[in-house]
């Protein structure tokens, strides 16, 4: 019977990757939807456009939160790895899901107080809209 190789530990789950089909079709039903979509279809399409998010813009420098739904790193610089990190943005699904699809600017949302940054390097200039549907 042929031995069995070892699992490598790297301390964190991994995660399934959203289809990128069912992640379009989650993002569309939420947006057509708006706080009427399913908690399910709200969830499914903010953690496809984070995980679109965390793909475009690799890196540890910066976490962007969308609570209750998902969070992720991303943005090349300074690594980040333990306590709070120091540059953070943090929105509800909504805002976030106009980011992710172009509907709302980045300055804008800033400026409207929808989006909270926090940090030298809290700036998703560039980086949204991930998955450009306007």
């Amino acid at each position: 019977m042929p031995r069995a190789r070892p699992i490598r530990q790297t301390g964190r789950m991994a995660r399934a990757r959203i289809d990128d089909g069912a992640g379009r079709v989650a993002v569309r039903a939420a947006l057509a939807g708006g706080t009427s979509a399913s908690r399910d279809i709200r969830a499914q399409a903010v953690r496809y456009t984070l995980q679109l998010l965390a793909e475009q813009a690799e890196g540890n420098t910066l976490e962007v939160r969308v609570p209750p739904f998902g969070a992720v790193q991303c943005v090349a610089g300074p690594r980040h790895t333990r306590g709070t990190p120091p540059n953070v943005v943090e929105t509800d699904a909504a805002t976030w899901l106009a980011l992710a699809t172009g509907a709302l600017p980045w300055a804008d949302g800033l400026a409207s107080g929808a989006i909270h940054a926090s940090g030298a390097r809290a700036d998703l200039t560039g980086h949204v809209p991930v998955l450009p549907l306007h």
